[in-house]
């Protein structure tokens, strides 16, 4: 049996904690469902809960966690700057009101969703001032990072990248780690298309487990962050319990190998204006 749980946090370079495994809420629209999501994954052990500007459900988290009426600190609260709130100004504003959205008086994490390139340093600085100001804890990116490490004052803590095992992104997670970065993976179960595949079948078959939990398992012992998306109780549930099995070194390289570079989103770009359209996550 693996002293692993839900509970295990990885250290982020800027001293801060955060969990491993968290709840994503992305197209999570119906109020009532979402918080029930939220009650049901935090009874499971979940306490870091990831949402975003783009998604328009920050009011739903917020109120979720107020219905939990748990000590702050219990939980790690993560929220994106989407590409139209993007700017020094716009930016400070924005989180402002995701913070009355979600009820909070900081977020534990804050990533820029999708980078725009001629606002990105004016969103950065902003990020840097609402850190220090503590209306932040942690700062981060998502889906581009190598740009901004030449006019930054503090690199990202986190680099949120579509990341399952069709999709492996190991060049990306070495220069992550080289750089003291963690990887959360966005859509890590690649939204269910890789459950079929012959070689994550046979091994749940060996264990006993579903498709889903051996491919949760593999981005946890591979060490990266993790925020699968369910919207069903007994789902929610069965995403947290893998921690009570082990993956041998053969099949984490059997999985490993379904690498096909193949993307659920699209290739990510540093976008040169604000209105272009991404799929979002």
């Amino acid at each position: 049996m693996s002293k692993e749980n839900i509970g295990s946090r990885i250290e982020l370079a800027d001293g801060h904690t955060m969990p491993q495994e968290g709840l994503g809420v992305y197209r999570m629209t119906d109020e009532a469902e979402l918080i029930q999501s939220v009650k049901s994954a935090y009874d499971d052990g979940y306490r870091l809960f990831d949402t975003a500007q783009m998604y328009g459900n920050e009011g739903a988290v917020g109120q979720a966690i107020k219905e939990l009426n748990v000590a702050r600190d219990d939980i790690f609260v993560t929220t994106k700057v989407a590409e139209e709130n993007q700017g020094y100004d716009q930016t400070i504003a924005s989180v402002e009101a995701s913070l009355k959205k979600l009820q909070l008086d900081y977020v534990d994490l804050l990533l820029v969703h999708w980078p725009i390139h001629t606002h990105f340093f004016e969103t950065w600085r902003a990020f840097e001032s609402l850190k220090e100001q503590g209306l932040v804890k942690s700062i981060g990116t998502s889906n581009h990072l190598e740009y901004l490490a030449t006019q930054a004052n503090e690199m990202p803590v986190v680099n949120q990248l579509e990341v399952h095992p069709y999709l492996s992104q190991q060049a990306m997670i070495d220069f992550d780690r080289d750089n003291h970065i963690v990887t959360q993976a966005w859509a890590p179960l690649g939204r269910g298309r890789i459950f079929d595949d012959p070689v994550i079948t046979g091994i749940a078959a060996k264990h006993g487990k579903s498709a889903a939990q051996v491919i949760l398992r593999w981005h946890f012992q591979r060490g990266d962050a993790f925020i699968p998306k369910s919207v069903h109780p007994e789902r929610i549930k069965q995403n947290a319990d893998i921690y009570d099995f082990e993956l041998s070194a053969d099949e984490m390289k059997l999985v490993d190998g379904l690498n096909r570079n193949t993307r659920i989103s699209q290739e990510p770009e540093m976008v040169y204006e604000i209105g272009h359209q991404y799929p979002h996550h």
